[in-house]
């Protein structure tokens, strides 16, 4: 009896491997940071351009798309052959996307650069593949936290270029800004460097389950648990990716000054660094699975009472703070319970399948977005249905269970 005691008190006594902690957090700042900041950019280049909201609503929903849809693949690839390698890719392929989308001769150039290969450089460069790397080298005791770390670093992300991108706008104009950004994605290969090895690496590679990918898939689709998170992973997408895209337009439409959407997404961003490092707290001690209902719900009375409420800077300021706090807090406990339902052998993988499911969700925010918008003149509609899918991602994630799957003994 005491082998084992002994073992899980090592365990729980190791360092965190803050170099790893560390790199991957900066990688999420730069990563998550420009495509957070979209929304700047959206009115002068439509000024200059002559485009219309759907067009730039469309480059923004392939953008979510092509991450997730990558997001599997590249989560694939980095268990098998390294994380370095993907988020080489990663830095390569935002910059170049961001390099097209500041030319802004057509549309082509933004749905390809600032769409398709932005999307990708996100997909190989965000949180299914760091959270993946951070899982195989912390004690299940730390994963929660060490997401949760993460998590706030990408939430910080989106608090600096807020600020950055509105002032880099203002001073150089839209196309040149991006060309700046895209110089600061060719940084994530050298930050990457930390982060090598794969899923046969790291403390947990010893004890994972040995499945081949097929099995891994086959196994969590016909997981009810897995499905049901997939489900509710989709409406954390749509709600946020809507917000970070139309929000400051939504705010010029109703006469709020264009500072105040600058105001808004920075105090999402802070209030972000915040409840991501609650969330990680909170989901190592109590229900996941409770948690997330709770934090949908949240989401919804806060958008109603938003839309309800007189419009006003003091209440831009409120929302901006409340959803800040609730707004990428669900990342550590849907990462955690896959990693607690399938261990982490293919936790990029898997992780990257419920991403998928999110980023189609921030395709239909985002698009839906502009296309009613362009129709009825208002996002009202749009921001309703964020309100009615929230009260529905509580329900599925109510009966979600917090356990690994049955397994044989011996692989």
């Amino acid at each position: 009896m005491s082998a084992p005691s002994t073992t899980a008190a090592s365990a729980a006594s190791r360092p965190m491997p803050w170099l790893i902690i560390l790199a991957g957090s900066l990688i999420a700042v730069l990563t998550f940071g420009p495509r957070s900041a979209m929304g700047f950019f959206q009115l002068p280049m439509l000024q200059d351009t002559g485009w219309d909201r759907t067009t730039f609503g469309l480059a923004m929903a392939l953008q979510n798309l092509a991450w997730g849809l990558s997001q599997p693949f590249f989560g694939a690839i980095a268990d098998k052959f390294g994380t370095w390698r993907v988020l080489l890719i990663s830095g390569i392929v935002y910059a170049l996307g961001l390099f097209l989308m500041s030319l802004g001769t057509s549309p082509v150039w933004l749905h390809v650069g600032g769409g398709v290969l932005v999307g990708l450089g996100v997909g190989s460069g965000s949180f299914g593949i760091l959270l993946s790397a951070f899982a195989r080298n912390v004690t299940p005791e730390q994963r929660s936290m060490a997401f949760g770390i993460c998590t706030a670093a990408g939430s910080a992300g989106m608090f600096l270029f807020a600020p950055l991108s509105q002032g880099l706008i203002s001073a150089y104009g839209w196309s040149d800004s991006l060309v700046y950004l895209g110089v600061l994605m060719l940084l994530v290969p050298l930050i990457a460097i930390p982060l090598r090895g794969n899923s046969s690496s790291g403390i947990t590679a010893a004890s994972d389950y040995k499945q081949t990918i097929g099995e891994a898939l086959k196994e969590a689709l016909g997981h009810r648990s897995y499905l049901l998170l997939v489900a509710g992973f989709f409406v954390c997408g749509y709600q946020v990716a809507f917000i970070t895209a139309h929000f400051p337009a939504y705010l010029g439409d109703i006469g709020i000054d264009a500072r105040y959407a600058v105001i808004a997404l920075a105090l999402i961003g802070f209030f972000n660094i915040i409840g991501s490092l609650a969330a990680g707290f909170i989901g190592q001690r109590y229900s996941k699975p409770y948690f997330l209902a709770y934090i949908y719900l949240a989401r919804s009375v806060a958008v109603s009472a938003f839309i309800l409420l007189p419009k006003s800077p003091a209440s831009v300021i409120v929302f901006a703070i409340v959803m800040g706090l609730l707004w990428l807090s669900t990342v550590p406990p849907t990462n955690g319970l896959v990693a607690i339902m399938f261990g982490t052998r293919h936790l990029g993988l898997l992780g990257g399948v419920v991403f998928l499911s999110h980023q189609v969700g921030s395709f239909l925010g985002v698009w839906l977005g502009g296309y009613l918008y362009d129709h009825f003149g208002t996002y009202d509609p749009v921001w309703w249905l964020g309100v009615a899918l929230g009260v529905f991602a509580a329900v599925v994630h109510w009966p979600i269970q917090e356990k690994s799957v049955p397994r044989p003994a011996m692989a």
